[in-house]
Order: C-alpha cells, then sequence, then structure tokens
C-alpha cells in the first residue's frame, strides 16, 4: 500500500511539473512577444488557456512566474543552442557561420526579454544566480566538446562565451559589423588552437 501511495504521489509530482513547465513556456513567450510592462495576469491566463487562480496554484505570485519562467525558458534555450554544438573539429566553422542567425531567429525575443528581466532592480540579484549556473553549464559543455574537437576545455570555455555572446548581441540588435568582427577572431583563435594541440598530440606520438 505504501508503495503504492509513494508511486502516486511521485506521478502526481511528475504532472505538476510538467503543466508547471508547459505554463511557464506560455507565459515567457506571451511577455516575449508583448513586453514585460504590457502582460497582467489576465493576458497570462488567457494564453494559457486557464484562469489566474490556476496560475496562482503554481506560482507564489506575478514576480515568482517571471523569475521562474526566465530561468526555465533560457535554460531550454543554452540546450537548443548547444544541441547544435560541433561534433567534430571540422563542423566548428559551420558552427560559428549558421548558429548566430539560427538564435535571432528562434530567439532574438526571448534574449531581449531575459535581459529586461535580469537587469530590473526587483531581479538582478537572480540575474546574478541564473549567471552563475550559466558559467557551470558552458564549463561542463566545453568538457564534452574537448575530446571531439581536440581543443582542451580550459581554452574551449573562454571561446564559448565569446561566441554566445556575439550571437545574443546579433538576436538583439542584429549588428553585422560587431557580429562578424567577433566571429572572424573566433575562427582564427579555433584554427590557431586546434593546430597547436594537434601538434602537441603528434609530438607524444
Amino acid at each position: 500500500m505504501k508503495e503504492e501511495n509513494d508511486t502516486m504521489r511521485v506521478r502526481d509530482e511528475e504532472e505538476f511539473q510538467k503543466k508547471k513547465a508547459a505554463l511557464m513556456e506560455k507565459c515567457f513567450a506571451c511577455y516575449a512577444e508583448k513586453g514585460l510592462a504590457s502582460v497582467g495576469i489576465r493576458a497570462l491566463a488567457e494564453a494559457c488557456g486557464c484562469s489566474s487562480a490556476v496560475l496562482y496554484t503554481y506560482f507564489a505570485d506575478l514576480d515568482d512566474l517571471i523569475v521562474q519562467s526566465t530561468a526555465h525558458c533560457m535554460t531550454k534555450v543554452e540546450d537548443d543552442f548547444m544541441a547544435k554544438a560541433p561534433t567534430e573539429l571540422r563542423d566548428v566553422e559551420r558552427f560559428i557561420r549558421e548558429v548566430p542567425y539560427w538564435t535571432a531567429r528562434e530567439h532574438g525575443k526571448k534574449y531581449r526579454l531575459m535581459y529586461q528581466v535580469y537587469t530590473h532592480p526587483k531581479y538582478i540579484e537572480h540575474g546574478k544566480k541564473f549567471f552563475e549556473g550559466v558559467n557551470e553549464r558552458y564549463t561542463a559543455y566545453a568538457r564534452l566538446l574537448e575530446p571531439k574537437i581536440g581543443i582542451p576545455y580550459s581554452v574551449i570555455t573562454p571561446l564559448i562565451f565569446i561566441f554566445v555572446r556575439a550571437c545574443v548581441h546579433y538576436a538583439m540588435f542584429e549588428d553585422e559589423y560587431y557580429l562578424h568582427s567577433q566571429l572572424e577572431v573566433l575562427k582564427q583563435g579555433v584554427a590557431l588552437f586546434a593546430k597547436k594541440y594537434q601538434k602537441q598530440m603528434e609530438e607524444r606520438k
């Protein structure tokens, strides 16, 4: 009996979190489309196809909804971004060339909203916490890339930050000059590092 109750509790919690994730994504999309200051709880409920009371079942208040939705949805954006990461060294140029435009097309509005949220005095501490997590996640991504492209993760990590910054800046402002200047430096850097570490590996053989 106890095992059945435990199983049901787990299932109920999973269903709760699944529903909450769906609500966060719909609310975040609504904010991204209409702007943070233009959307109230009624508009969010309408976008979610539920009542305001339902939203308050999942979130303590509007601030809680904004903070949780931003963190959840931007972590998903990161995952989408890194899912396109190169699987081998010769794929890096394709990644650098294509991903900034994909980021702008698919996630530009989300990045604008994220910065609107995390630079607001009410939410800036949440922003600091989120970006601490970004540092950890990008380092983890770099560790995964190390064996694929033959460059140490400690070298890849700052390159990821430069690339992401260039992508986000372009997604927000469509600044071609800034983008191409950053990408050119990245391409040259990757080529130099790849050559350096490939040579070191050959010397060890």
